[in-house]
């Protein structure tokens, strides 16, 4: 146990794509209105994974997520969908379960095939953006980002996460990955948080202690350093207060029981506490799914499991900064993006 416990944060490297597609057999789509300013994002795999879920956000908008729990009869999912447009985009898991079904995925029940496709939303409804739609567009977009899944995709103003905003800046869709003792964890996020993803003033994120190179800027801790942050200071928020959210999905190669998959999403969300100031508000539905492929059995599932644990939070802080700061300019955002704001 102590040659174990002695693993630490050394271990970790980051993933060859740094994207949560490094766990091999994930793949993942992205579809977007930038007239409307919302899109879709599905996470999908070669095959049925196993997920779990867990929700610490005060106004979560989500589908399926009651079948995740492990004493449900379903143990696996055959995708996961993160959506802007609040209840609205709950829409598009049917698009993806369309996909699905038509490429002969799905729980068999008797001669039917039931495609199992948990899904969370976020509130892009005020963004500036045409909302005056005639047809709820998710499941379209859902259908979209099915075919469109990839190993290969693009971060920032992309997918869920293009009409997404923070309390200062513009929003986005980020990923990140490491890889420990032959296991690799991924992260997915769509980041439109209450709060703010950078410290006072300045450009430094909060998820700086973490960064790994320079994936988002390497600027460093010197808020931290220099007092440039006041805790004293009631945090900035949201001006509309009504809609938030920050939605991810967290991934490993690891053999996973439901169980287990549920205290990894549970430990990620220690990930968003690092990242955004403040945090799981009563105004945000912050929820984070975990999916893992099993293609990989722990040699110590107590100990492992810790280390999935801490990984998927390293991982989703350092996607959540990648998101904003990879984020671009489109006609009729009310907010800057962080290249506009600090170049």
């Amino acid at each position: 146990m102590a040659g174990a416990a002695s693993r630490g944060m050394a271990m970790f490297e980051k993933g060859a794509k740094n994207l949560i597609t490094d766990v091999a057999g994930l793949y993942v789509g992205h579809a977007q209105d930038d007239v409307i300013k919302t899109g879709v994002t599905v996470l999908t795999a070669e095959r049925p994974f196993v997920a779990g879920v867990h929700i610490m956000g005060g106004a979560p908008g989500t589908r399926e997520t009651a079948l995740l729990s492990p004493e449900r009869l379903v143990q696996e999912v055959d995708a996961l969908v993160l959506a802007g447009g609040s209840a609205f985009g709950l829409d598009a898991a049917s698009g993806v379960m369309d996909g699905l079904r038509a490429a002969g995925r799905g729980f068999a029940v008797g001669d039917q095939l039931v495609p199992i496709v948990p899904a969370a939303i976020l509130f892009d409804l005020i963004n500036g953006g045409d909302k005056a739609w005639g047809q709820n567009p998710y499941a379209a977009l859902g259908r979209a980002a099915f075919e469109a899944a990839s190993p290969d995709f693009v971060l920032g103003t992309v997918g869920a996460g293009t009409g997404a905003l923070t309390a200062d800046l513009k929003g986005g869709l980020g990923s990140a990955s490491v890889t420990f003792d032959g296991i690799t964890v991924g992260a997915l996020v769509a980041v439109n948080a209450l709060g703010r993803v950078t410290m006072g003033d300045g450009p430094q994120f909060w998820a700086a202690p973490f960064e790994m190179g320079a994936e988002f800027g390497g600027l460093g801790t010197e808020a931290l350093r220099t007092g440039a942050f006041d805790p004293s200071a009631r945090p900035l928020v949201k001006g509309h207060r009504d809609g938030a959210t920050t939605i991810a999905i967290v991934a490993t190669d690891a053999a996973l029981t439901q169980a287990q998959a549920t205290r990894m999403a549970t430990a990620a969300h220690d990930g968003i506490a690092r990242a955004i100031y403040p945090a799981h508000t009563p105004m945000d539905g912050d929820l984070v799914f975990a999916a893992a492929t099993g293609a990989r059995a722990l040699r110590d599932p107590l100990m492992d499991t810790l280390y999935l644990g801490n990984a998927a939070a390293l991982c989703l802080s350092r996607a959540i900064a990648r998101a904003v700061y990879e984020a671009t300019p489109a006609a009729h955002d009310p907010l800057p993006t962080w290249a506009e704001k600090f170049g």
